[in-house]
């Protein structure tokens, strides 16, 4: 309730995306596939490859990680859009920060920059935690006692102090002078880890915290290019969960994203539509998703997703 009515109240239009898709999306290693095809006995090309044109879509498709590339398309010509829908992953991470199917909100906007993303992801997550506490007192009362002594505090922090922002460069120079045993580096042009993102949440700054600004090397193809090898992404850290939204301002010019997709070894032809619409008329946009069992398990204190989702499927068990 607390999602629909914040977007409402910013003139947000709420699209019901196709769960499905048939490009070959960034990270497609990492993508769930659908087929009917009998795979002991799938037909075959006269090249002896496994003939798609006989599966149900006439091609491959996939399980979708995300409605992004969809409503960037919607918001080009509405302004600002939002999804709200399940979403798949299929990397092998057992941890209790990851399930293999999970929910996503995903607001899009039109002449937002990263600025502009990083406010509306703030706001938004205010608006939620302020919410939850005056509407449901009793609950977080009870998670208080029994889960997290500190739930009430971390709360209220979250709506009562300003986030804090730095860029991906400030961090890993926190990191590195941090007085903190870290398991994974913290060098320049390495992924920031769970742990280091709990640390400047919880440690460095005792308040959430917008990183901007990561090395290009690391993120996706469609973020937009900065001039010093970065680009303009951002992630929302927060207290006991760390990445709790991920986003970024989305490249508008064609040229560059079509090298972009190249030097990411991606197939062009399978982003046709995607580069058509930075060829016949675009404009600056951004948005980002976040996941809905993340932010329940930081409204409840909960350390882990399958304690919040009535039925959680993660590699090797979907029993369910």
């Amino acid at each position: 309730y607390a999602t629909h009515q914040f977007y409402q109240e910013r003139d947000f239009l709420y699209l019901h995306t196709p769960m499905i898709t048939t490009s070959d999306a960034e990270g497609s290693g990492e993508m769930f596939q659908v087929t009917t095809l009998d795979i002991d006995a799938p037909p075959r090309t006269a090249e002896g490859a496994v003939d798609y044109g006989e599966d149900f879509f006439a091609r491959q498709a996939f399980l979708t990680v995300s409605g992004q590339l969809e409503a960037e398309s919607y918001a080009l010509g509405l302004d600002r859009v939002y999804t709200f829908g399940p979403t798949f992953r299929a990397e092998n991470s057992n941890t209790r920060r990851h399930l293999a199917e999970f929910w996503m909100i995903e607001p899009e906007a039109a002449f937002f920059d990263l600025d502009d993303n990083a406010q509306l992801a703030e706001d938004y997550l205010k608006y939620m935690v302020r919410h939850v506490l005056e509407t449901c007192e009793e609950d977080i009362a009870f998670f208080a006692k029994w889960i997290d002594e500190s739930l009430m505090t971390t709360l209220t922090s979250v709506v009562d102090k300003p986030f804090e922002r730095i860029t991906y460069t400030e961090a890993i120079e926190i990191l590195s002078a941090a007085d903190a045993d870290f398991q994974y580096p913290t060098d320049w042009g390495s992924d920031l880890q769970s742990e280091h993102e709990v640390y400047l949440a919880e440690k460095a700054f005792d308040r959430p915290v917008v990183v901007t600004d990561y090395p290009a090397d690391i993120k996706a193809f469609y973020m937009r290019a900065n001039d010093d090898n970065t680009v303009a992404a951002m992630d929302v850290l927060v207290p006991g969960v760390g990445e709790i939204i991920g986003g970024s301002q989305r490249e508008e010019r064609l040229d560059v994203l079509a090298a972009s997709i190249e030097r990411h070894g991606l197939d062009s032809s399978l982003y046709w539509w995607y580069l058509d619409l930075r060829r016949y008329g675009t404009a600056p946009h951004a948005g980002f998703g976040l996941g809905f069992a993340r932010m329940v398990a930081f409204t409840t204190g909960m350390q882990n997703l399958r304690d919040v989702v009535p039925f959680p499927r993660t590699p090797r068990n979907a029993e369910f």
